[in-house]
């Protein structure tokens, strides 16, 4: 008992701490409880978007749970910003700096208070990175807690998401759809609480915590309505106050090993292209040495087994039906894919939780693929690199007809201009689009790009055009498109200096993203080359350009 609480008696013991325990008595301790465990409750919960709007019951379930386990809870509440609400808006350059700022609130408060375990509760995309990369930095025992995924809309016999909406958009404008057929995708895609519903950036990344072990078994692909996600917040207090009585800590479970896992897991679910920047920030946090050329040795050998939306048929609802996250860790862990060694945050090994776990899927679905059939024999996420991405840039290479496409340029210096010109049927088959000036320092906060890929999309030209970036996509992106371009154009990447009708190749099989230019045109036209005047002078967008780095490393600002 001294070992595990020595954290809290630091703040709450000895006649000198008296102002202390007297703050935290009106907050309802009671002469017993100054030698228990305090653990800081971080809620995510807010009204703003559906992905969190859920969190606040799990919060009270876990605060229950908590002082049923013999420990004291303080919540706290951190902030989100809802990447489908924000899209195509200027308020879309606030959802990677949001990661930055969920991070560092719970990181203060967590220091500041002195606790001795935390528990994280996200919902939207970047509540899950930001808490983890506030635990790796903390490294006190700590737990993450998902709001759940969202039940799909239905439609037309269709099974509906956000993106669908946002598809909509491009084949009402392509005068495939009616006006009234537009609105009621709109009405029916997202039905209630939870997070949006395929293998989106959400739905990957708490499949990725899960993977990783800071999560319990099952958890990342329930439905935020469905009861066993309040039992899942009661446990996993339960879990987290033995953690801090065993002292297991994060950086205990966040090993490179169990990064490896993670990056396994992405590649085996058809998982989002974020997943490949965040994983790089809190490896970063965790001190574990990760590069992007990592995910790209991971891509070669894992298989993508699962056929989930974007580019599949099926949501998240359906894979935890049918075994979740822990039915595809068994079948990457019976093939040697996944190192089952790891600890994790219950105290038993990957293997251990896996050991009732069937190694193959059930033959009466067809959600996850068994291992002689995958949707495909390698993973989606293709690292490029070429003279127009020597740092990187980062490819989702499945549901597309064709890995390669060279063509024009059409060259837009942010996304509402290129947005704008698909929309009005600017864009041929066999171009290649530009956005750039949309990266961590140029936009300022490297925006995602789900309105030009998704109206691309509903206009019929997903598989006949290309895109590049030096922003993010969306979870939902799929299509000839590549985004995380580093060097950004803001910093002078050479993507800063394409012009119109230029040529450019990608190729997802020889891994090339290519400027179709000579060396010392390139050189000629750097010379001449200046940055422009920064979009952000003051305020939170102004710290993040001056602190943030190159998407190849993860866009941290530490």
């Amino acid at each position: 008992m001294e070992e595990w609480n020595q954290r809290s008696r630091r703040v709450t013991s000895g006649p000198e701490r008296s102002p202390n325990r007297a703050m935290l008595r009106a907050i309802g301790f009671e002469d017993q409880d100054f030698t228990k465990p305090i653990i800081g409750i971080a809620n995510g919960y807010s009204t703003i978007t559906p992905c969190n709007m859920s969190l606040g019951a799990l919060a009270l379930e876990a605060e229950r749970m908590v002082r049923s386990s013999g420990a004291m809870p303080q919540t706290f509440g951190t902030i989100t910003v809802s990447d489908g609400i924000s899209m195509g808006t200027v308020g879309m350059r606030y959802s990677l700096v949001s990661r930055e700022v969920i991070a560092d609130s719970i990181e203060t408060v967590a220091q500041a208070a002195a606790v001795d375990g935390v528990m994280a509760i996200g919902g939207c995309d970047k509540n899950m990175p930001g808490a983890m990369i506030a635990l790796a930095r903390l490294n006190i025992p700590a737990i993450f807690v998902y709001g759940g995924t969202i039940k799909p809309g239905h439609y037309k016999g269709q099974d509906l998401t956000i993106v669908s909406s946002f598809e909509a958009v491009g084949a009402h404008a392509a005068g495939t759809m009616t006006d009234e057929e537009l609105y009621e995708v709109e009405r029916h895609s997202c039905p209630g609480a939870g997070s949006c519903g395929g293998m989106y950036t959400a739905n990957t990344m708490s499949s990725v915590i899960e993977a990783m072990g800071m999560s319990l078994p099952y958890s990342s692909t329930m439905a935020a309505e469905d009861s066993e996600k309040l039992q899942n917040a009661g446990e996993s207090a339960e879990v987290l106050v033995d953690a801090v009585k065993r002292g297991l800590k994060p950086r205990d479970i966040m090993t490179k090993a169990a990064f490896e896992n993670a990056m396994a897991i992405v590649m085996a679910l058809g998982g989002s292209t974020n997943a490949v920047l965040h994983l790089l920030a809190i490896a970063h946090a965790a001190d574990v040495p990760l590069t992007i050329e990592e995910f790209e040795d991971m891509r070669a050998k894992v298989p993508v087994l699962c056929d989930l939306k974007p580019s599949g048929r099926f949501v998240a609802t359906d894979l935890h039906r049918v075994g979740g996250v822990p039915l595809v860790m068994k079948m990457l862990l019976s093939h040697g894919l996944l190192q089952g060694d790891c600890v994790t945050i219950n105290g038993h090994t990957v293997e251990e939780n896996l050991k009732e776990v069937p190694d193959h899927p059930s033959a009466d679905q067809e959600v996850v693929r068994p291992w002689s059939h995958p949707v495909h024999e390698t993973g989606h996420l293709a690292i490029l690199k070429g003279n127009l991405a020597e740092e990187g840039a980062v490819a989702k290479i499945t549901g597309i007809k064709s890995s390669a496409i060279t063509g024009p340029a059409r060259v837009f210096d942010s996304e509402e201009k290129a947005m704008a010109a698909i929309l009005n049927r600017q864009i041929q088959p066999g171009d290649v689009i530009v956005i750039r000036y949309e990266g961590p320092k140029g936009a300022p906060g490297m925006p995602e790009m789900l309105s030009p890929t998704s109206a691309l999309i509903g206009l019929g030209l997903g598989d006949r055009v290309g895109l590049i970036t030096d922003g993010r996509f969306s979870g939902g992106t799929y299509g000839m498109v590549v985004g995380h371009v580093a060097p950004e154009a803001f910093v002078g990447g050479t993507i800063a200096l394409v012009k119109e009708g230029d040529s450019i190749t990608i190729d997802a099989e020889a891994r090339l993203l290519q400027l179709n230019l000579s060396d010392a045109e390139i050189a000629a036209r750097r010379a001449v080359w200046a940055p422009p005047e920064p979009r952000a002078t003051r305020g939170v967008l102004a710290k993040y350009a001056k602190l943030v780095s190159s998407s190849s490393l993860g866009a941290v600002t530490d």
